[in-house]
């Protein structure tokens, strides 16, 4: 391993769910209009700031509810049927920057949802409660939708009805082939069990690529916003691979006293993490091995 190396992770940063919904806040605000955005557009602070000083106006649904005859982005997440009710009836252009993954997984559910009622099948998604895109996918299903986070959730179902699980597409395969094995064992009698493997692999593949990136620096330091879920699983990999790894949302989060001119050093990020936002560790980082020397 070379001695003194500061390397950015070339596989981390921005999915291309997220690079085209700024492209697009961007181009819209480009033309000098107001634009609201529904929601964060992405979990990172500092990217959140640098839009907002473009013009963009971050606004959550209760807001949304109450304007009329303007331009609100919808960031990758996706959204449920009842956002798009409200634009029509509030004569809201919709700027649609939902990622295309998510919008075929809201197809499908609601397909689904809808061939299985007379069935009475449960429609569960494996996700995380409260976050905007399983919001999104439980309004495919008007709400009936079961969500499971965790273990301890898979006592909500019943097992003597039919049960069709599907993922939200940030989730870890891991995680989702362990609910997939306990469901199967418990389902009783003549009910049926399906899944849906609708993970992004454009997202999951992050994890081996970050323990491998992990594994090759003798420090670490993880660039994310305090809000990213996705930053939170990263991190965790990042942190069982290499004990040295250190969670920043900003140069101002690192200690300097961890930084010396002899290890080799490795920058990564989450899906929500900008690429200058990692140029910028990069340079503070820099900055202290020149005092050092």
């Amino acid at each position: 391993m070379a001695n003194k190396k500061i390397e950015i992770d070339q596989r981390s940063g921005f999915c291309f769910g997220v690079v085209n919904a700024i492209k697009k806040a961007e181009e819209e605000l480009a033309k000098g209009e107001i634009l609201y955005c529904l929601g964060d557009i992405v979990h990172n602070n500092q990217e959140v700031e640098r839009l907002e000083k473009l013009g963009l106006r971050t606004i959550n649904h209760e807001q949304f509810a109450g304007l009329h005859n303007v331009k609100v982005l919808l960031r990758a997440h996706g959204e449920p049927p009842s956002t798009y009710e409200i634009a029509k009836r509030n004569n809201i252009e919709i700027i649609d920057a939902s990622c295309p993954v998510v919008l075929r997984l809201q197809k499908k559910i609601y397909d689904k949802y809808e061939n299985e009622l007379p069935n009475n099948t449960q429609i569960v998604i494996y996700g995380k409660q409260g976050h905007a895109e399983v919001n999104g996918l439980i309004g495919q299903t008007a709400g009936n939708a079961i969500v499971v986070e965790k273990k301890e959730d898979l006592e909500k179902l019943d097992y003597t009805r039919n049960i069709c699980l599907f993922s939200q597409t940030t989730k870890p395969l891991d995680g989702f082939q362990e609910m997939i094995d306990i469901i199967q064992s418990r389902m009783i009698g003549d009910a049926t069990f399906e899944y849906n493997d609708t993970i992004c692999r454009q997202v999951s593949n992050r994890i081996p690529n970050i323990k491998e990136f992990a594994t090759n620096h003798d420090i670490v330091f993880f660039v994310a916003g305090q809000k990213s879920s996705n930053g939170k699983v990263l991190f965790a990999e990042c942190k069982k691979y290499n004990e040295r790894s250190y969670f920043v949302s900003a140069p101002s989060d690192i200690d300097p006293a961890v930084i010396d001119n002899d290890s080799s050093i490795g920058i990564c990020g989450a899906t929500s993490t900008p690429k200058w936002q990692m140029e910028e560790v990069e340079a503070y980082v820099q900055k202290i091995r020149e005092r050092l020397k």
